[in-house]
């Protein structure tokens, strides 16, 4: 097996997941200039609604093609991922607008302990085994290995990034998120309601966390109340690699992450396993998030947020 190709499918899979995380975070602060670091959590509710619809299956339409199952566990986590997300920015976030800016951080930190807490309520804290619905029967590309859930996931979040730029480039939506990002008041005066872009930007950035939140758990077969927390920062990280407030500034890092954090686990990691245990691949995004801050704050695209000030 070439080990070099499948570090590199790998990384592209986990970059894929990334990528769609880290846009929630890229279009918030955009748009708001808020880290939301609560949307880790967005994932692990949309790992965890469709985890639930599946069960729901089960007994309602039992003998479904595993296929059709995944894609109405997608699809019923979309609108809860969404409503949560805005039921959070309405009462969380709103008021906080104008307020100085660690008011709203902080508030961020206490909704994503929030929503774990009430999703280990409901779920419990034991992880729960995600089905495995796709053929196990791996895929060969030249040496390498990839699953049908690795192919699906790389399939959806191509197309949900390709949406998301043609809904960014060529809608009057896109423009008037463009606008708002650039200068909220003047965008304001310009006839653009920027509570509605807002309100569009978190359903989006949801809609985005739901897929990868069902896809992740799908990928790794199982699910947990706290299994959005390490990604989302994974996520944000990968944010500040491509450029906080560039959407293709999060696409990119996204990807570059997660090449980076599967090539270093595959070989710098086999050093170093030794005195630094089995999840030594984690400390991966941490390095780059400071090595980005330290070098180069405004990220490899840079920042297209104006200054506000």
């Amino acid at each position: 097996m070439d080990i070099f190709l499948q570090q590199i499918i790998n990384g592209l899979v986990l970059g894929a997941m990334y990528a769609l995380i880290a846009i929630g975070y890229t279009m918030v602060y955009g748009v708001l200039n808020l880290i939301n670091f609560a949307h880790g959590e967005i994932l692990m509710v949309g790992a965890m609604t469709g985890l639930t619809l599946l069960r729901a299956l089960e007994s309602v339409a039992p003998g479904l093609p595993g296929g059709v199952q995944l894609a109405l566990a997608i699809a019923g986590a979309v609108p809860v991922c969404v409503a949560v997300s805005l039921v959070i920015e309405r009462v969380a976030y709103r008021r906080l607008r104008n307020a100085p800016r660690l008011a709203p951080l902080i508030t961020a930190i206490g909704v994503s302990i929030l929503l774990q807490t009430i999703a280990m309520m409901i779920w419990g804290r034991s992880p729960i085994p995600f089905p495995q619905l796709l053929s196990p029967e791996p895929v060969e590309i030249a040496g390498a290995l990839i699953s049908h859930t690795q192919i699906l996931l790389l399939v959806l979040a191509v197309a949900a990034m390709a949406c998301l730029a043609l809904v960014v480039e060529r809608t009057r939506l896109g423009r008037a998120m463009r606008a708002t990002a650039e200068n909220p008041r003047v965008a304001g005066l310009m006839g653009v309601d920027t509570n509605k872009i807002i309100v569009a930007t978190f359903a989006i950035g949801a809609a985005l966390a739901a897929i990868a939140g069902v896809m992740w758990a799908a990928n790794y077969s199982t699910t947990q109340f706290a299994m959005g927390f390490v990604p989302g920062l994974k996520a944000f990280s990968a944010a500040v690699l491509g450029g906080i407030g560039n959407i293709y500034g999060a696409m990119l890092g996204g990807v570059l992450l997660g090449l980076i954090e599967s090539l270093g686990a595959g070989y710098v990691g086999d050093l170093t396993a030794g005195f630094l245990g089995s999840h030594y691949q984690d400390i991966f995004a941490f390095i780059v998030l400071v090595a980005v801050l330290t070098l180069r704050p405004a990220g490899i695209m840079g920042e297209r947020v104006a200054d506000r000030a």
